[in-house]
């Protein structure tokens, strides 16, 4: 039997995405240093309306309430032990929130992740990692999650381990990671770099992409990396809503709903097939997004210098392949400017 998101991606040109969980959720009250994984238990009625938030703005998949839900993370908090009743309860709520949508929503369940850092460099196994991995999978599969959504990851070693683990659970699943750092992972992959580890793996996600980062510029850069390598599957863009400021004790960020709406349009003709926010995005920038995917008709790929005017200049002066482009050290002009 097909999943959902394989049918959806076998007939619509684009997907709308969810936005962040972590703005949103601060939004409803969540304090610094909280575990909002926490809240499927204590507060299932703002995890439902997360969810509602995303379905009613018009995404076509949201992830669920679950990126630190591993032991890991979850052991800071003292709440290894409830690993796999978290996960469970997060795609429970999100299971019945796109049930009631009236049209096809995918429950994806979101795997973050470890926080640590895997051997030879550091202490976690992949042994360890994928049994990590494995028990979150599990409860996300009890609760009637769609897909897998592995998010947010830098290193191949650990993507790798997670894709072992889901091919356990029996899952199909979709997998990002953050460039970060001058258009590379904070390990150091560049775009090309992740086509190739994709292309590798025994248990093939539906799609792979780039999430959160640096800005929205940043992650299209990215995204234009992936398309040049010519990977088979289609890709995933999700991408902060601007970059962040601190403002009387708090972060925002200052990406609008109308700079979202350019974003959305420039990634799904860069290449990306599925299309959200990351950090900052609320319902209000989703629903501009979907408004603009669905009244502008697909253009050329954009360059590099279509990017920066749109949406701001790069954050680096190169793509992290080792070469600048004119867009590039324009960029970075104006930035030092």
């Amino acid at each position: 039997m097909t999943d959902i998101l394989s049918r959806l991606l076998g007939t619509r040109d684009w997907l709308l995405a969810d936005g962040a969980t972590g703005t949103n959720l601060f939004n409803m009250g969540l304090a610094a240093g909280e575990a909002p994984e926490l809240w499927n238990e204590e507060h299932p009625d703002r995890i439902r309306s997360l969810y509602r938030g995303a379905v009613e703005a018009g995404s076509d998949l949201f992830l669920t309430n679950s990126f630190g839900a591993n032991a890991s993370r979850l052991r800071l908090h003292g709440a290894e032990g409830r690993v796999r009743t978290l996960n469970r309860i997060a795609a429970e709520i999100g299971r019945e929130v796109a049930d009631a949508a009236g049209r096809p929503v995918v429950v994806a369940g979101s795997v973050g992740p470890t926080g640590e850092i895997m051997a030879p460099m550091g202490s976690l196994t992949r042994e360890a990692a994928v049994e990590i991995f494995h028990e979150q999978a599990e409860g996300l599969k009890e609760g009637g999650a769609d897909v897998l959504w592995l998010e947010t990851i830098s290193a191949a070693e650990e993507f790798g381990a997670a894709a072992e683990a889901f091919e356990r659970a029996g899952m199909p699943w979709c997998g990002t990671m953050s460039f970060d750092t001058a258009g590379r992972t904070m390990m150091g992959l560049t775009a090309v770099d992740m086509v190739k580890m994709v292309a590798r793996l025994p248990h093939q996600p539906l799609a792979f992409g780039a999430n959160c980062g640096v800005g929205a510029s940043d992650l299209l850069r990215t995204i234009l990396g992936f398309a040049a390598a010519g990977p088979e599957q289609p890709l995933i863009a999700k991408g902060n809503a601007g970059i962040p400021r601190y403002h009387d004790g708090h972060i925002h960020y200052d990406g609008t709903p109308e700079l979202m709406a350019d974003y959305a349009v420039l990634a799904r003709d860069a290449g990306a097939t599925i299309i959200g926010g990351c950090c900052g995005t609320t319902p209000d920038h989703l629903r501009r997004m979907r408004e603009a995917l669905e009244t502008h008709p697909r253009g050329e790929r954009p360059t590099l210098e279509v990017i920066a005017e749109r949406l701001g200049p790069f954050s680096s002066a190169s793509d992290g392949s080792g070469g600048s482009t004119d867009a590039d050290r324009r960029a970075g002009r104006r930035r030092r400017g």
